[in-house]
């Protein structure tokens, strides 16, 4: 684990600039600041030639990180923060043993090595946020005890406000650190308790067609399902059929074989759960045609052929009922053939009274929140063929608001939506209500 794992081009540029700075350090050692033997210390790396520097972090390398994480605790000029960033991530750069000697600074000062640059990630300076962020990540993926809440929960708050937000330096580090770290048991869990973090990475990966980032972030989703309760709830987020579509529209290998994985994951940690999403997102006829392709990564065909074997088995055990609550609870209706079946709905329509009306209450939701006007329009007409099949269930959609909702529909803007719920308001009106 180096530090090389979270890069930037911003960071390396703003590097090359700070690395040549000069700070005042003797102006603190006359203030009082740092003492005499600090000074002695820096001034030794301070602007030195890299093959210097390197032969003292060999000889004296615990003595230069406790040197560095006591000043960033006591200094707080940002362009001295920097400098002293810079320093502890050239200590770090391709020399893996060295993390050792920071995360051993705890011995002396258990505020160290994480408590001051925790503090600093509320710098008002973007370089110090990132470059303090890349550094605790490579620390904390390396930390051998398992992490505690106080030195995790900081940084994945930033991180959390960095992959929800525009700016998209911050956005690339943050995906970075997360897939750094999320191997760790303790920050799958801790991440899955911040939807903000799943939202993010659902909208970075919705819009964002950049090969290598679609593939960071199918990277961080891979490693979060490894956790049986993600794996159970994550398609809450609609990532089901967002997977899919990026591996359908992907041109680069690693970006299919990182979706596939993914999906392989959750239905092998949580079939039922995901099988039937996975059905309605038409996973199947797309695993069947990756099956018929040459891939250099032989994982691919292994994850895709258990994929297919899967899904057909789920396939043809599925009943018309299967298939249509399945798609109900995916949320994304379409014209399927079961919505215009008459038998489908003589045989079937009393169900959607089960559990309370808690497929005919999902309906409803649909008309509710739903702003795609192909959905709309299917469950416009699904509440008419409802109402025509049973009776009775005009005053139960009338009570739970589909009355309202389909009415309001008549004015949509869509001309498919309008008919369908023109057709599903005259079947609601067309005869007097009786007591259900």
């Amino acid at each position: 684990m180096t530090l090389n794992l979270v890069s930037n081009a911003y960071l390396e540029e703003s590097t090359a600039k700070i690395r040549v700075k000069q700070v005042p350090w003797e102006g603190y050692q006359r203030a009082g600041h740092i003492t005499h033997e600090e000074l002695t210390l820096i001034k030794k790396v301070d602007r030195q030639a890299k093959a210097k520097t390197e032969s003292l972090l060999l000889s004296d390398g615990q003595a230069y990180a406790s040197l560095y994480l006591g000043l960033l605790k006591k200094l707080q000029r940002v362009d001295t923060l920097q400098s002293i960033l810079v320093f502890i991530a050239d200590a770090l750069t391709d020399h893996e043993e060295r993390i050792a000697l920071f995360t051993r600074t705890s011995i002396d000062d258990p505020d160290l090595p994480y408590g001051p640059l925790l503090r600093i990630l509320e710098a008002q300076d973007d370089f110090v946020q990132l470059k303090a962020a890349q550094i605790l990540t490579v620390l904390l993926s390396a930390e051998p005890a398992p992490l505690q809440q106080w030195q995790l929960q900081p940084l994945l708050n930033y991180l959390s406000m960095w992959v929800q937000g525009t700016a998209p330096n911050k956005r690339d580090v943050a995906v970075q650190c997360l897939e750094t770290i999320l191997p760790r048991h303790e920050v799958r869990q801790a991440v899955w308790a911040i939807p903000g973090i799943l939202s993010g990475l659902v909208e970075i990966l919705k819009s964002n067609h950049h090969p290598q980032m679609n593939y960071q972030v199918g990277f961080c989703f891979w490693l979060l399902t490894f956790e049986t309760e993600v794996a159970e709830q994550i398609n809450k987020y609609d990532v089901i059929p967002l997977f899919v579509s990026v591996a359908q529209a992907a041109a680069k290998e690693k970006v299919v074989r990182i979706n596939i994985a993914t999906l392989r994951n959750l239905v092998t940690k949580a079939p039922s759960a995901n099988l039937p999403a996975m059905l309605v997102a038409q996973l199947l006829p797309f695993v069947k045609n990756l099956a018929t392709r040459k891939w250099s990564d032989e994982d691919i065909l292994e994850d895709v052929q258990f994929l297919r074997d899967e899904l057909n088995a789920r396939f043809e055990s599925l009943t018309t009922w299967d298939e249509y609550t399945s798609e109900l609870s995916s949320g994304h209706l379409s014209w399927t053939p079961v919505h215009d079946s008459d038998l489908f709905w003589k045989n079937n329509v009393t169900r959607l009274n089960e559990k309370d009306h808690f497929y005919l209450k999902r309906l409803i939701e649909l008309l509710r929140t739903s702003y795609d006007p192909v959905v709309l329009a299917v469950a416009a007409h699904d509440l008419g063929q409802y109402v025509k099949y049973y009776e009775r269930g005009k005053k139960i959609v009338t009570d739970l608001g589909g009355k309202t909702l389909v009415m309001e529909l008549m004015s949509h803007g869509s001309g498919e939506v309008q008919y369908q719920a023109l057709l599903s308001v005259q079947r609601l009106v067309s005869h007097p209500w009786q007591t259900a």
